[in-house]
């Protein structure tokens, strides 16, 4: 397996990849959108079913719809770009693993590019047949979030009530071969 030349540099970037959910009006170039688009199609997934379908939403209608479907996801309108994930429905458990992978990759490569990222939730199952409809997304298929992106304004969370930012200390979330032994 090939190794980066600056893994620290790499992890760095890992590190400070953040939920945004305040954008600017610049677009997101089609350049862009395709990396975002080859990133996902290489994520990993449970024995390569690759059980995933990817729409790129720029329509500034759908956008406003769709942060229509959740009061707490309002502010998907606010942004240029929004990434549907659509699994195929045919394993419940190892596509949402499958989900929360591709997610994150989609997220981490938008940081890369020098843009922002968040995830939103359509919520219960009323909630994802509207977004389903939305995006002309066939019943069978699972829709459960939408990873929402562009050139952040700010990372923060600008919804009340929203949580404080931080990290818990390395010992309270991490072990080593023992729940509970320092070291981790």
């Amino acid at each position: 397996m090939p190794a980066v030349s600056n893994p620290s540099e790499v992890l760095n970037l890992i590190n400070h990849v953040r939920q945004a959910r305040q954008y600017g009006d610049k677009e997101v170039s089609g350049d862009q959108v395709q990396a975002l688009l080859e990133a996902a199609r290489w994520t990993g997934s449970s024995r390569n079913t690759q059980p995933w379908h990817f729409i790129a939403i720029d329509d500034k209608d759908k956008l406003q719809a769709i942060s229509q479907v959740r009061p707490p996801i309002n502010w998907v309108a606010g942004a240029p770009l929004g990434i549907a994930i659509v699994l195929d429905g045919d394993a419940e458990i190892s596509e949402a693993y499958d989900e929360g992978r591709v997610t994150e990759r989609i997220m981490i490569a938008a940081h890369a590019l020098g843009l922002g990222g968040g995830v939103a939730w359509f919520g219960d199952a009323g909630q994802q047949a509207e977004a389903k409809r939305i995006l002309g997304i066939p019943e069978q298929h699972t829709a459960r979030s939408v990873v929402v992106i562009g050139h952040p304004t700010s990372i923060k969370d600008p919804r009340p009530g929203s949580a404080q930012g931080g990290r818990r200390s390395m010992n309270e979330v991490a072990s080593r071969n023992t729940m509970g032994q320092s070291g981790g």
